[in-house]
């Protein structure tokens, strides 16, 4: 039997505006990214919804939406499938990650406003914080609101689009291989170093950092490969 614990709702707090829908969708993906449901869990609807506190209908939409992205697979009349993890995968979804994230880097950089940047700056501090204090769940949440805020800054709905289907895959798979890798300093390095670039409005030099830190995820990567062969 799949464990019914209910798993408690983490994260940034809410936005007023923010739906049923869109909280559920959080709670569901950083259960998932955090391996609290498992590669390969088989969950039922209901069950979903009874972990995370929300209605059926919230929850049946956030999990199209996590379909969307990879994260699980819906089987008619059968359940949902939590998504293996697949190293090779991850490749390939990187060599898209690096053309499009040099893309809202640079333009983040030239369009952020001045709350924006001083965001950047905060959560550069609060990752390196993070990091000192091997906090991995803290650390993947500001990953995600980096993420979320390049997106914003940058003001591209087309990157936007394709990005969103990318990050909960590698978010996941980071936090899978991190306690075999000595790369969680490194990781709040380099990810600092582009939240500064942008609140500095440098875009090479934020074009640069995005570089720097796919290069230190496709490194991370082909260990965890390696380590699997």
């Amino acid at each position: 039997m799949p464990d019914t614990t209910p798993l408690p709702r983490r994260g940034r707090p809410p936005e007023a505006d923010a739906t049923l829908t869109e909280q559920a969708y959080r709670a569901i993906e950083e259960a998932i990214v955090t391996l609290q449901v498992p590669p390969g869990e088989v969950v039922s609807e209901a069950q979903i919804a009874g972990r995370v506190g929300f209605g059926r209908t919230p929850v049946r939409e956030a999990l199209q939406r996590l379909a969307r992205e990879r994260l699980v697979h819906i089987l008619p009349r059968r359940g949902i499938v939590v998504a293996a993890v697949d190293v090779a995968e991850q490749l390939r979804l990187l060599e898209v990650r690096r053309e499009i994230e040099r893309l809202t880097a640079r333009a983040a950089a030239q369009r952020a406003d001045a709350a924006q940047r001083a965001q950047f700056l905060a959560i550069a501090g609060e990752m390196e914080q993070a990091a000192a204090a091997a906090d991995e769940t803290g650390f993947l949440r500001l990953d995600r609101q980096l993420n979320l805020l390049v997106l914003d800054a940058a003001r591209n709905e087309f990157a936007a689009a394709a990005m969103a289907l990318l990050h909960g895959l590698s978010r996941r798979f980071w936090f899978m291989h991190s306690r075999r890798a000595s790369g969680f300093g490194e990781s709040a390095v380099v990810h600092a170093a582009l939240a500064r670039a942008i609140a500095a409005g440098d875009a090479a030099a934020a074009a640069a950092a995005s570089d720097a830190l796919i290069d230190f995820i496709e490194a991370f990567t082909r260990g965890a490969l390696a380590a699997s062969e």
